[in-house]
């Protein structure tokens, strides 16, 4: 099977929240940011112009102007096209055999394109720590928080953060930030990436790092 038809369904709010199990707070002087997935493939199988994609878009960049006007390490993680099926593994049985070889499939879309300065690991499963060096570079900037944002909430984003808790980075996950393929497939994501770290909205994220810059200014 491929990418399944998605639908349009609403961005969670503050209201949808999980309960919290932990009381860490975001630092910009220990956080990254991660930006999973959002590639022409896998956000143009959302419908266009309609909820949750213009919201994932609109929050992502959000995120990604703060991150770098703070200083934060800023990492892009993307699949690559084209994969061999020995590369691909039992991927392939769940989900089909990938990004194709189309003009600009597995580019990173173009609102929120790589700048100079920021990172780009190529993944080959949904976990971003997977065979890829992004733990090494996160220690190497000293940063041991990560914001995950990006598709899909229930696969590439759940599956980082709980490997995110268990190589001691903590994980937040930004509830609006991120999507699924269906409101109930992101629910659930949320409810579980709960129990390996915090679950946040972009408001509450970007006042967080803005509060914690003017107190370290004050």
């Amino acid at each position: 099977m491929g990418l399944p038809t998605i639908d349009s369904s609403p961005m969670p709010d503050r209201s949808c929240l999980p309960r919290a199990h932990v009381s860490w707070r975001i630092d910009p002087a220990r956080a990254a940011l991660l930006v999973h997935d959002v590639q022409n493939h896998f956000v143009g199988a959302f419908p266009a112009g309609r909820s949750p994609v213009v919201e994932l878009v609109d929050n992502i960049v959000a995120l990604r102007e703060l991150a770098d006007a703070l200083g934060l390490p800023v990492v892009f993680s993307a699949e690559s096209a084209g994969q061999p099926p020995g590369t691909r593994g039992l991927v392939a049985d769940m989900w089909g055999p990938g990004i194709g070889d189309e003009p600009d499939a597995a580019a990173i879309i173009a609102p929120l394109r790589p700048r100079p300065g920021e990172h780009l690991l190529a993944n080959v499963r949904h976990n971003a720590f997977l065979r890829s060096h992004l733990g090494r570079l996160l220690r190497s900037k000293g940063r041991d928080q990560l914001i995950i944002c990006g598709v899909h909430a229930h696969l590439g984003v759940l599956l980082t953060a709980a490997d995110a808790f268990m190589n001691d980075f903590q994980p937040f996950v930004v509830a609006d930030a991120v999507a699924d393929i269906s409101a109930e497939e992101h629910s659930l994501a949320l409810r579980w990436a709960a129990r390996s770290g915090v679950v946040c909205t972009t408001d509450s994220l970007l006042r967080g790092l803005l509060l914690d810059k003017e107190r370290r200014n004050a």
